[in-house]
């Protein structure tokens, strides 16, 4: 990790091109570092000019004094390079390039941000961006950028780290983070990241004791093995990550491309390994600040389901039907909070979950504390949503204070969440200011509190523990690896095949359908032949001697006729199974984000449906379970009208056991077990192909 310090916390600054013009990009860089009140030194540079303001101008870089802590250049892409290596000749730590046009801007600009990155490395000098819009240290009082920023100290309070490779991004999440009045310790926009990466501003949060919550916007991880590693730290030091990544399309994948010189990966499996980490990802800008929030201001959100208080039985009905849609539990009130309930409410009021308060506080506010009070102890709730309608001042005015007043006098251990229904209701923002002042979340919507809330939730019940799986490691030729030699190096690992084996002959055949017992299947044998159906390579129900001794020579007579360069190895002769459900179960070494698995259903359905998950290789068998139930078909695993319920952990025992062969063997770059059948339970699973590709 680079010393950011000298970048983030400088004791003094040179600005390259400054300029006296309002709006000008070194200008804005001088007015926002004296509207921070900075106390360091403060060096310009401008060749045509002998002072700015009062302040004296230097005509170069070379005229700077040796060792400045960071310089900002405010000057155009062709000029960059040249001034990036005379701060490097005059020991200046750190820089920060807004120009663009560089690894997005074709060959050219990739050849520069290069030689950027060459120079950083060389002269140990920090170098944030190019096409960066800079950082703002509310710690310090240090805002390295042209965008005008509020000087707002974060003093004593923890704040809120923002580290966005989107310039643009990192000011509007910051914007809208200072409107819910919530602390910014630091804010780096990233950019291109030529010689420092959204890692290491991440690395330098973690350690900081004044971010208690980092909130990040990235369109590529660079590093994506150390970034892992680093929200796995995260999690330990107590610090949440939430993360928003755009990327699902092809065309937002392009346009990444295009915006900061960045490839962008896979989505889906960035977001299997990140939240494996204990990363929450978002999906939008609104869910980003919505979820910061709660986790920087309220309690941690536990295991549990929702309660919901609210003034109306209309809302309740849509809640209940929000919950279910984004799969929010509103946990049943048990018999003992039920009686709690009904002691201190009206005999109307039917205690449910969501819970109708109807208007009967306003003229009995002291019902918000006793309703709230019980659910609060209750521990099937790990948070409890108050939905009030707000109307005007008058309104306001009978609710607000006795819903802080009953807050403060529980003081809970669980997040209380504020939604106000009808956005825009006039009343005093005092209200807001008091319910944030003891730690309560207030939004104007309902839905996003209760979307927001459920991502917290997400992250509290996952099961961040290893399945324990001891590693495996084969021994693998390098490229593909025919099907009869994975199934021999596979079985061992406790995946189950047909019974069955190889033939390198007609008179092998024979012997190993002997063993076997007819009908069986005969399936073309080569490294080069990965499609065996295309070439006719699959013989189904043979019955007999005679049936296999002229499908030998028929497979042999079907590959040569489709590719007469394919060499056979011979033939797999293995029993014919029973038919069952069909899954898809996959697997990769990516070259970055490390191993995962795919798992799916698979049959005539597989690519009309797209019903698949990419899981991390470790997970657990119980989470493995989890993971195979909640695909879209996931209730035919259970039975699903009078069909018998399925063996689904002999299918989770073989994605353990894939996972430990993964682990074990880094060479692996795919398996594909394509079909696994699933039987009913107790009867196990069969995994009727196997193919291996391996690297050297």
């Amino acid at each position: 990790m680079p010393d950011l310090s000298r970048l983030l916390a400088p004791r003094s600054v040179a600005i390259v091109g400054a300029s006296p013009t309002p709006g000008a990009l070194g200008n804005s860089v001088l007015r926002n570092l004296e509207r921070h009140g900075f106390t360091g030194e403060i060096h310009l540079i401008n060749p045509k000019r002998d002072e700015i303001d009062g302040r004296p101008c230097l005509k170069s870089i070379g005229e700077l004094p040796e060792g400045v802590d960071a310089a900002v250049l405010a000057i155009p892409g062709p000029a960059v390079l040249g001034a990036v290596r005379e701060l490097a000749a005059r020991g200046v730590g750190s820089a920060v390039i807004f120009a663009a046009g560089f690894a997005e801007g074709g060959e050219e600009g990739l050849a520069a941000q290069a030689e950027v990155a060459r120079i950083a490395a060389e002269s140990g000098m920090v170098i944030e961006g190019p096409n960066c819009l800079g950082l703002v240290n509310y710690v310090d009082g240090v805002a390295l950028t042209f965008v005008e920023t509020p000087a707002l100290k974060l003093g004593d309070k923890p704040g809120v780290g923002i580290v966005s490779q989107s310039g643009a991004m990192a000011v509007v999440l910051g914007t809208t983070l200072m409107a819910k009045d919530l602390g910014i310790s630091i804010s780096v926009s990233t950019g291109n990241e030529a010689a420092s990466g959204a890692e290491d501003y991440v690395e330098h949060l973690i350690h900081a004791p004044h971010t208690k919550t980092i909130g990040m916007i990235v369109e590529q991880f660079r590093k994506p093995a150390r970034f892992l590693a680093l929200a796995e730290q995260a999690r330990a030091a107590g610090k949440t990550i939430v993360l928003l990544h755009p990327g699902k399309s092809s065309a937002a994948r392009e346009s990444a491309a295009t915006h900061t010189g960045a490839m962008a990966g896979d989505w889906q499996l960035m977001k299997a390994k990140v939240e494996r980490a204990g990363v929450v990802l978002v999906d939008s800008l609104e869910e980003l600040a919505d979820v910061i929030e709660i986790a920087h201001r309220a309690k941690p959100v536990g295991l549990g389901g929702v309660g919901v208080l609210t003034e109306s039985g209309c809302f309740k009905a849509l809640v209940l039907d929000l919950a279910e849609q984004i799969g929010l539990e509103l946990p049943v009130v048990g018999a003992a909070t039920e009686a709690k309930l009904r002691a201190g409410m009206p005999d109307f009021i039917p205690v449910s979950n969501p819970m109708d308060l109807t208007a009967q506080a306003l003229v009995d506010p002291d019902l918000y504390r006793r309703t709230l009070q019980p659910l609060l102890e209750d521990d099937d709730f790990a948070a409890v949503v108050v939905g009030i309608i707000q109307t005007d001042e008058a309104t306001a005015s009978r609710k607000f204070p006795f819903i802080i007043d009953a807050v403060k006098q529980i003081t809970p251990n669980k997040p209380v969440i504020f939604a106000g229904l009808d956005e825009g209701a006039p009343f005093s923002p005092d209200y807001i200011a008091g319910l944030r002042a003891i730690g309560v979340p207030y939004f104007p919507s309902a839905d996003r509190a209760f979307r927001a809330l459920r991502q917290l939730s997400r992250l509290a019940e996952r099961d961040f523990a290893a399945s324990g799986a001891a590693a495996r490691a084969l021994d693998l030729p390098v490229g593909v690896v025919p099907e009869y030699r994975a199934k021999e190096l596979l079985a061992p690992a406790g995946i189950p095949f047909p019974q069955g084996g190889f033939a390198a002959n007609v008179e092998e055949a024979l012997r190993v359908a002997a063993s076997v017992g007819y009908p069986v299947v005969l399936k073309a044998q080569a490294a080069a032949l990965s499609h065996k159906s295309d070439a006719g390579g699959v013989i189904l129900n043979i019955a007999d001697d005679a049936a296999l001794t002229a499908a030998w020579d028929r497979l042999y007579a079907n590959v040569a006729a489709y590719d007469s360069s394919i060499k056979l190895d011979g033939g797999l002769i293995e029993a014919m199974g029973a038919r069952g459900l069909e899954l898809i179960v996959g697997a990769k070494n990516d070259p970055e984000w490390g191993p995962v698995i795919l798992v799916g259903f698979g049959g005539v359905t597989a690519e009309l449906l797209h019903d698949v998950r990419l899981l991390p290789h470790d997970l657990p068998r119980d989470a493995v379970i989890a993971a195979l139930r909640s695909l879209k078909q996931g209730a035919l695993l259970d039975g699903y009208r009078g069909s018998p319920a399925l063996d689904v952990e002999a299918a989770a025992d073989l994605v353990v056991g894939l996972g430990s062969v993964l682990a074990g063997t880094p060479a692996i770059r795919e398996i594909d077990l394509n079909p696994v059948v699933v039987y009913p339970k107790g009867q196990g699973v069969v995994a009727l192909d196997a193919l291996i590709l391996a690297d050297g």
